[in-house]
């Protein structure tokens, strides 16, 4: 007999997050629509009370103004209670003096997490790190996962953003390492050419390596 096949539906990039109420430290929330009009990573840690989630916390909050600045919310989740969220809180001020300025959903019936996959059968019972970027209309646009035994790069995550808020600004598609790319260094790249006679004027209105690698300078932000 042959092993049956799972599969697993969780929402993916493109789609509009689903629609959740969820009990926070700040109270319920509701969502996508508490959120907005803004830009919010949603992430989860395995639990409370454990060494790499609050080296993660830690790094989240001293990161917190960098985020508000990209109009951008964050909001943790764990299969916890939340007076366990409320204490562990605690705890990180008390012992570390870092505040915690975002809410944290209390999923202790780990419903929100199995809709939203971050639950791996093979990592146990405690959800994987999971990262939601979510725009200001609701749709998801991008999901990273990391096993539980590593920490993220929440550096990366705040690149994520402003990379995301970029491309969608002007219209350009971002290279890798972006803004310190080996090639084009902070420049966008070009959408592709969709017929023979744009891609034959590429050379004449940018800088290309072909007229189907081509880049631009990018348009400095408005103050």
């Amino acid at each position: 007999m042959e092993d049956e096949i799972v599969i697993n539906e969780f929402p993916l990039i493109g789609d509009q997050f689903p629609f959740m109420e969820v009990k926070t430290t700040h109270g319920k929330k509701v969502l996508p629509d508490d959120y907005k009009g803004k830009w919010l990573v949603l992430f989860s840690h395995p639990a409370d009370f454990t060494p790499v989630c609050t080296t993660e916390f830690v790094a989240f909050a001293k990161r917190y103004s960098q985020f508000k600045k990209l109009n951008t919310e964050l909001l943790g989740l764990s299969i916890d209670q939340v007076f366990s969220h409320i204490k562990w809180v605690e705890w990180i001020e008390e012992k570390l003096g870092v505040t915690i300025p975002f809410p944290i959903i209390a999923d202790d019936m780990g419903w929100v997490a199995d809709s939203l996959g971050m639950l791996h059968p093979a990592k146990g019972t405690n959800t994987v790190r999971a990262v939601f970027i979510i725009d200001p209309k609701g749709v998801i646009r991008l999901i990273l996962f990391y096993p539980q035994e590593i920490g993220r790069n929440v550096d990366e995550i705040l690149r994520a953003v402003k990379a995301l808020q970029t491309s969608d600004a002007q219209k350009v598609a971002l290279p890798a390492n972006w803004p310190n790319n080996e090639l084009i260094k902070d420049e966008g790249i070009v959408p592709p050419a969709e017929d023979v006679k744009t891609a034959g004027e590429r050379s004449k209105k940018y800088d290309c390596f072909d007229w189907w690698f081509c880049h631009k300078k990018l348009t400095p932000k408005k103050k």
